[in-house]
């Protein structure tokens, strides 16, 4: 499938899952369609204040399943999951990184770094216009990359 395709998918998945969720008391942490192996996945990522639990998955899948059916955004089969984004979540969206400014992340690169490497920690300090800006636990070094440099980032327990 065309990655335009799944962003066109993922985009119509969003508009119609997010007032449902809300609705339910939830956000809308992420929407992804994916491939793995031979199986295509649909998966939408809910949070709460405190943490989700398997009820709200629950809730939420019956609450967007009928209205995917309806919508049909999906030409092909497809596994529905509902699931939280975890402890580690993975922080993709300008609002994500708005919230956890301040916060412990990790970062795994694409490419490496000079002087860093492909993979570091620190603290979240900045985010604009796709730019990252982590600062080291040290508070003496910090490093801006583009944000679609990195292949994930993630909050840290640190």
């Amino acid at each position: 499938m065309a990655k335009s395709k799944g962003g066109v998918t993922v985009s119509k998945v969003r508009s119609l899952c997010e007032p449902i969720v809300k609705e339910l008391g939830l956000s809308l942490w992420d929407v992804r369609y994916l491939k793995e192996g031979a199986e295509w996945y649909l998966r939408i990522f809910i949070d709460k204040e405190g943490g989700v639990g398997i009820e709200d998955c629950e809730r939420v899948s019956r609450a967007v399943n009928e209205p995917l059916d309806r919508l049909d955004p999906i030409e092909s089969a497809y596994i529905l999951e509902v699931c939280s984004p975890g402890v580690e979540r993975e922080l993709v969206r300008e609002e994500h990184f708005r919230r956890f400014i301040g916060a412990d992340i990790m970062v795994k690169m694409l490419r490496p770094i000079e002087g860093i490497g492909r993979e570091f920690n620190g603290k979240l300090k900045a985010y604009g216009d796709g730019m990252v800006t982590v600062e080291d636990h040290s508070g003496e070094n910090e490093v801006t990359f583009p944000q679609k440099d990195a292949a994930w980032i993630k909050l840290d327990d640190f």
